[in-house]
């Protein structure tokens, strides 16, 4: 199974991004040992439709266009649940062992998600009530993929 983290937008150089970098990194140096193919990030372009509605059915397409067929879905909402890190790694051990061919992790725009993009979801998930910055969600969310993994590894990294 292959990890893919899709965001709308671009993120640039710098601090942010850095950070970003040294989650996916640790993320794919683990992956093999856990019958993954890899993890990564792809960015697809902000709409410029000029209404919100048309803007994220615009980057739906675009984002189903990374999607591989089979695949399970996650995304980042604001009206997702709250994980725990442990449900979290939890859920990508089973779409693993349920032999998915990849995990599409989103993150949408400024606008948020398509709905049907978003109820077509085996997850959804919400990093709590306040509105993070994209830049900022990628991060998070690709930390949590990486601490997924050493969990599910039964690496130290995760502690409670």
């Amino acid at each position: 199974m292959h990890i893919l983290l899709i965001a709308v937008g671009r993120m640039k150089q710098g601090p942010e991004r850095e950070m970003l970098t040294r989650y996916v990194e640790r993320a794919q140096a683990l992956s093999r040992s856990l019958g993954l193919s890899g993890f990564e990030v792809r960015e697809v372009e902000e709409s410029r439709a000029r209404d919100g509605a048309a803007r994220k059915r615009e980057e739906a397409k675009a984002i189903e266009a990374l999607l591989k067929p089979g695949c399970r879905l996650g995304t980042f909402d604001e009206r997702g649940r709250s994980l725990t890190s442990e449900a979290f790694a939890a859920t990508v051990g089973r779409v693993r062992d349920d032999g998915a061919p990849m995990f599409g992790l989103v993150i949408g725009g400024p606008d948020g998600l398509a709905d049907d993009l978003r109820a077509r979801g085996d997850l959804c998930v919400a990093y709590g009530a306040a509105t993070f910055p994209h830049q900022i969600v990628r991060i998070l969310a690709a930390e949590q993929v990486y601490r997924a993994l050493t969990i599910l590894a039964g690496h130290p990294y995760h502690r409670t």
